[in-house]
């Protein structure tokens, strides 16, 4: 089981007396864990100096397919020595107001040390996809390209 707290701090005095009253502003915790400051996005008039939940959401796949990813190779005897992800997602809002999720794609650039097999690092990421508890535990596609860099043979 997972645990987090969360405690709005958004009260400026008159709590929700109006849509514009109060802040969106809060924090999640969990024991033995730096706080997260949280905020809604700008557009619904957030602070956008916090992470908003779309932000939080793309984190936590990209996080998750990361350490999928990390374990496959390892597994398969590819030393990763570096990695990082430019991930994005699309958030449609309908005419109402109301939104969703509906897109993600991961961007994972992977740099392998040197003799390590490319072709074989690269369809590592659909198991990674496959395997990422988030990821399939949403309602959405989730995409990822792949970048894959093999490291320079060093000569001495």
């Amino acid at each position: 089981m997972t645990r987090v707290r969360l405690r709005w701090t958004g009260n400026r005095g008159v709590g929700t007396a109006g849509y514009t009253t109060y802040a969106r502003d809060h924090e999640i915790a969990a024991d033995g864990k730096p706080v997260i400051a949280g905020s809604s996005d700008p557009r619904f008039r957030g602070d956008a100096t916090r992470w908003n939940p779309e932000e939080l959401l793309l984190g936590a796949i990209s996080a998750c397919h990361q350490l999928w990813y990390l374990h496959l190779c390892a597994d398969a005897g590819i030393v990763v020595t570096a990695y990082h992800d430019e991930a994005d997602a699309v958030l449609t809002l309908d005419a109402d107001g109301n939104g969703q999720v509906t897109e993600a794609t991961l961007r994972p650039h992977v740099t392998i040390a040197a003799g390590g097999n490319a072709a074989l690092a690269g369809t590592l990421h659909a198991e990674a996809q496959r395997r990422c508890f988030i990821a399939r535990s949403v309602a959405f596609p989730v995409r990822h390209v792949a970048v894959i860099a093999v490291a320079a043979v060093c000569s001495g």
